[in-house]
Formats: C-alpha cells, sequence, structure tokens
C-alpha cells in the first residue's frame, strides 16, 4: 500500500471515507454516523501514514495492532480499510447484513486485519495493554493503537486496564481517545463528568497529549511523534483528540441524537427530509472539500468513491460465497 504523506491528500482520503460512511449507513439502514464520522481524520492519519502493516498480508508478524474499543464506530475502520485495500470496497455495500464480514460490531474471525472482536465498552484497552504486554515480553518491537470513546470511560474495566499498563510501563501502547463529548443518551458532562480527562491520565502516571482530532496536520504530527517515541517510552501515552461529532455533515455535527443513528432514520430540527438525508450528507462533504481544497473533483473521482460505484454495481449480485467466509471464490 502506497502511503499518503501529504496534508491535503490525507484529508482528501479522509472525506472519500466519509463519504463511504454515509454510503455504506444508508444501504445498511442502520448503525452509528457520529463517531464513525468525526474519527475518520484519526483513521486515515493512522492507515495511510503511521501504522506499520500490510493490507495484502493482515497476518504480518511485524505489523502494528489497531484495537478498535469502541466497536460501533466500526464502519469508519471498515471503509478505512477498504480504501487501504484489505478487501474490495464493493464489500461496504453488505454493512450490517445477515452473513456480511462486515457485522454491526467487529468479529476478528470474520474479517482478516481484525485484532479483536468489539462489543462490551470498556474492554478494549484491556486487549490492548494484554498485548502489548505480550510484546513486550517477547523483546518484539511492534506498536499497540487502542482507539476509544469517552463515553466507554465510564467503565470501571477501563480503568483497570490504565492502572495495568502504567504499572507495566507500557510505553509501546498509545491509546486514542474520541473526546465527543457525546454518548447515547446526550453529553458525557450530564450523564458521568470526565473532566479534566488529562489530569486523570497524568495522575494514572501515563504520558497525555491533547489534540484537534480534526486538523490533519496535528493530528499526523501527534501520531508520528508518539510511534517514535515508543522504542525508548517508559510510560503508556494517550492521545485525548477532541473532535466533532458528525463531522463534515452541517445538520448531524455536535447532535447526540445521530450516535446510533444513520441517515435516512432520524427527523431533526435541522436534518432535510428523511428521503434527502444521505444525498444532502454526500452534498455537505463535497462543499467542505470545495471550500478547502478547490478543484477537488478530478482528484477525487480517482479514489472512486462508494456513492459513485454504486452506479456501476448490482449490489445484490455480491457474491454471497465469498462475504462472510474469508475465503477466495474457486
Amino acid at each position: 500500500m502506497k502511503r499518503l504523506t501529504s496534508i491535503p491528500a490525507l484529508q482528501m482520503m479522509a472525506n472519500i471515507i466519509r463519504e463511504d460512511i454515509i454510503t455504506s449507513l444508508q444501504e445498511a439502514k442502520s448503525g452509528h454516523s457520529a463517531g464513525p464520522l468525526g474519527m475518520a481524520d484519526i483513521f486515515t492519519a493512522l492507515y495511510f501514514n503511521v501504522l506499520e502493516h500490510n493490507p495484502r498480508n493482515p497476518a504480518w508478524e511485524g505489523r502494528d495492532r489497531m484495537v478498535l474499543s469502541n466497536g460501533h464506530i466500526c464502519p469508519v475502520l471498515y471503509a478505512t480499510m477498504a480504501n487501504a485495500g484489505y478487501f474490495p470496497k464493493k464489500e461496504l455495500f453488505t454493512l450490517r447484513k445477515f452473513g456480511s464480514r462486515l457485522q454491526g460490531h467487529p468479529h476478528r474471525e470474520s474479517l482478516p486485519g481484525l485484532e479483536t472482536t468489539s462489543g462490551p465498552l470498556g474492554s478494549g484497552l484491556a486487549q490492548a495493554a494484554g498485548m502489548a504486554s505480550g510484546l513486550r515480553l517477547d523483546g518484539k518491537k511492534n506498536v499497540v493503537f487502542c482507539a476509544c470513546s469517552d463515553g466507554e470511560q465510564d467503565e470501571g474495566n477501563h480503568w483497570e486496564a490504565v492502572m495495568f499498563a502504567a504499572k507495566n510501563k507500557l510505553g509501546n501502547l498509545i491509546a486514542i481517545t474520541d473526546r465527543n463529548y457525546i454518548q447515547i443518551d446526550g453529553n458525557t458532562e450530564q450523564i458521568m463528568p470526565l473532566d479534566p480527562l488529562d489530569e486523570k491520565y497524568k495522575a494514572f502516571n501515563w504520558d497525555v497529549k491533547v489534540i484537534n482530532g480534526n486538523n490533519m496536520k496535528e493530528v499526523l504530527a501527534t501520531l508520528q511523534q508518539a510511534r517514535a517515541r515508543s522504542s525508548t517510552a517508559t510510560k503508556p501515552l494517550m492521545i485525548i483528540a477532541k473532535t466533532t461529532p458528525g463531522k463534515g455533515v452541517d445538520y448531524m455535527e455536535n447532535d447526540y441524537r445521530w450516535h446510533g443513528a444513520p441517515p435516512g432514520t432520524l427527523k431533526t430540527e435541522r436534518a432535510p427530509a428523511l428521503d434527502r438525508q444521505a444525498a444532502v450528507a454526500l452534498e455537505e462533504i463535497h462543499a467542505h472539500e470545495v471550500e478547502e481544497r478547490g478543484n477537488w473533483y478530478h482528484s477525487h473521482f480517482k479514489f472512486k468513491p462508494l456513492h459513485e460505484m454504486k452506479k456501476e454495481l448490482k449490489v445484490k449480485n455480491v457474491d454471497k460465497k465469498t462475504v462472510g467466509t474469508g475465503r477466495k471464490k474457486r
């Protein structure tokens, strides 16, 4: 896989991934919108620049481990992996459908490239810390990244992992908190206040970095520096990424009600008619792209966003022998 090194190229890929999130959710008619859109910049920087990985050989022993603790934001993981070459993009049309490898929460044995099975919130950091500890004991230099939500840090299991990682000086563990201040029932600070979150991690003997999770230049520099420090660090690192839930879709941004709703299913004060929501979401992502990078369309189209592919594909004919098994058609 060719790494993307320029900020404009990474920003454009992040918006391609946002479009693919919208299109796959529209096909699924269920799933989460806000978190995946907000984390597109983080996942783009990881998979297209920072991570050591090989989409053609997902089990490569030298790979970094990427653990998704808050599995409900898997549409961003799947869209990123598809664009990176782990599986054909047309498979994104099968999100959350019966027999699909792209389940509503990632299932490790269903899709090559997944490191863990997600579901119970608060457990991902413990899994990641165990991996980091095992790699360190084996004398290996692989780095473990773990993405987690802010809302799941209401769970006690998460903080047990925080203590374990600090006690064992797991400098090869880099966690990223999606600090978007929403969870399914509202604002995190009204449900179970977390602030000052950075001071909590410092008190637990972690290194901490607070960033704008939707500023690609800042995201990339932070992740590159984080990975570089891991070989000599004696503390785990928590990156608190302040993101905008629903990023790129104006009617979704900062509205907790889109935490667990796809376009076309929820009536809100700012949202268009149900049958127009997906199209408007794509238009707004396009509008932001034009505003930020001007004449974008030629470069944009070469990535074949999913909604353009839809015109060329008959989705109902996706090969059911390959979907859900991981086996190639014989």
